[in-house]
């Protein structure tokens, strides 16, 4: 690919330099969509055209030396549901539905879609198991990434080799949610208190995702960082669902971001 074909991509210290590891967290440049998917827009649940996800996603499978149906996806539905892939292979559209995977094997890239959810990669280089997770709220507070760690470990990953990078999402000051929002979390743990601040608007506040996600990680004695983008503001670099929203915007695009063992 030339240099104007070839996706840019954010790398996360806590996984950068792995020995048989590459990761990814891909920004919007790089691909051919156009208008409001400028251009690197990885989803077909987008309506963009087809063919120019395709081709996008052929881009990003590149970068790890691999074919485009070498990029798993999946229906992201908010859950901590965790698969385990083999050597499946499916086509997107058409991907089952879940929200974290994992492998031990070479010549698979697994992906995670987002436009202000967390994307979560997770790797211990040593073992052979990788993983990637979609954590919005609903998946973070439901557990996704600790289902992920549970489904590596069954492959023969150990908490203690594991390093965890939560990717761009929305930023700390941006994600302003209802005054219902902050009471599962507090259910769940007082000690979540701090990832709350109140909002400008009366009754409402400010959630920190990539914060609580952290937080929640590292409880679990796994090595973690964020790599603190805010996709709501960083207008130029990611897609934003809540961006979009704002401006009256229906659709979005949706980024992208994977990790694969090296063959």
């Amino acid at each position: 690919m030339t240099p104007d074909m070839i996706p840019e991509a954010i790398q996360a210290k806590t996984l950068a330099g792995l020995p048989g590891v590459q990761h990814r967290f891909f920004t919007r440049r790089g691909g051919v969509s156009s208008g409001l998917f400028t251009s690197l827009n990885c989803g077909y649940g987008s309506a963009d055209s087809p063919d120019n996800v395709r081709e996008n996603r052929r881009r990003v499978a590149a970068t790890f030396g691999l074919q485009e149906p070498d990029l798993l996806t999946l229906y992201q539905i908010h859950s901590a549901d965790v698969l385990t892939i083999d050597r499946e292979r499916w086509v997107s559209p058409g991907a089952p539905r879940a929200d974290g995977m994992v492998t031990n094997r070479p010549g698979v890239a697994l992906g995670a879609m987002a436009a202000d959810c967390a994307p979560v990669l997770l790797a211990d280089s040593q073992g052979g198991v990788i993983g990637a997770a979609h954590a919005g709220w609903k998946g973070a507070l439901g557990g996704v990434v600790e289902a992920t760690i549970d489904a590596m470990e069954k492959l023969g990953a150990r908490r203690e080799r594991l390093r965890v990078a939560v990717g761009p999402c929305i930023g700390r000051d941006s994600y302003e949610v209802g005054p219902e929002f902050p009471a599962p979390f507090l259910a769940q743990d007082e000690a979540n208190a701090p990832f709350f601040k109140p909002s400008p608007r009366a009754g409402h506040f400010i959630f920190d995702l990539a914060g609580y996600l952290v937080h929640r990680i590292g409880r679990v004695g796994v090595a973690v960082e964020a790599t603190g983008h805010d996709t709501l503001t960083a207008t130029e670099d990611f897609f934003s669902y809540r961006r979009n929203t704002l401006d009256g915007v229906r659709d979005y695009g949706r980024g992208l971001s994977a990790i694969a063992l090296e063959g």
